[in-house]
């Protein structure tokens, strides 16, 4: 079976992505109180573009493993089909949000805070617009450790299954091999009473001859 690439590319691109959110976290919350020209601004700024930058990159090997699994088939790798799907739609968060961090590390200018009286008549405004890609992906997160485990029973049971098979065909063959040394013996028991049988008429002969020299 083909070695999937998944699971080790995919914890690079999990570091990378929890590292950017942590950044993106520290920007919004200088950029609300700095000016737009400061050093600490600017600082947070261009590390929240290299960590991104550095997340592309994982994601795109991420997106090839995805990718080759696709196309030559998941059964190939051990992967079942609603896997692949779980890997892509998990592709896919990323890339949403690379592109929403991306957006707000391009915008110079902070938002404005909504007022008083907006708030009162925009309720579903969400101060945490991330807090539902959170939630998308812990359960993505979910899915994909239910395939995992899935596809381990599954190989475990093809392993027993596997091992009962050849138990038992180990076992025919015991039995076969007894029957083949049961015949065995008795041929040679059979062999032996013949050897005696001839022993004894051989030594009547002899005594018959001795005790008539004229034969």
């Amino acid at each position: 079976m083909s070695v999937d690439p998944w699971h080790d590319v995919k914890n690079e691109v999990q570091n990378s992505l929890e590292a950017a959110t942590n950044l993106r976290a520290s920007f919004l919350r200088i950029r609300s109180t700095a000016s737009a020209n400061s050093e600490e601004l600017n600082w947070a700024r261009n590390e929240l573009k290299g960590t991104l930058a550095a997340l592309d990159a994982d994601l795109e090997d991420l997106e090839e493993s995805v990718r080759i699994v696709e196309e030559t088939g998941g059964r190939l790798f051990g992967v079942e089909e609603t896997e692949v799907m779980a890997r892509r739609k998990y592709v896919v968060y990323v890339r949403n949000q690379i592109e929403t961090m991306r957006k707000e590390v391009n915008d110079s200018v902070p938002p404005k805070s909504p007022s008083t009286a907006q708030m009162r008549h925009s309720p579903s405004i969400d101060p945490e617009p991330h807090e539902d890609d959170q939630a998308e992906w812990s359960r993505l997160e979910q899915q994909l450790e239910v395939q995992r485990q899935e596809s381990t029973l599954d190989t475990i049971s093809g392993t027993l299954h596997t091992l009962a098979t050849q138990a038992s065909l180990i076992g025919q063959e015991v039995g076969e091999h007894n029957e083949l040394l049961s015949e065995l013996e008795a041929n040679v028991d059979r062999s032996g009473s013949k050897l005696d049988s001839a022993m004894k008429k051989m030594k009547h002969f002899i005594r018959e001859t001795e005790g008539n020299p004229s034969v």
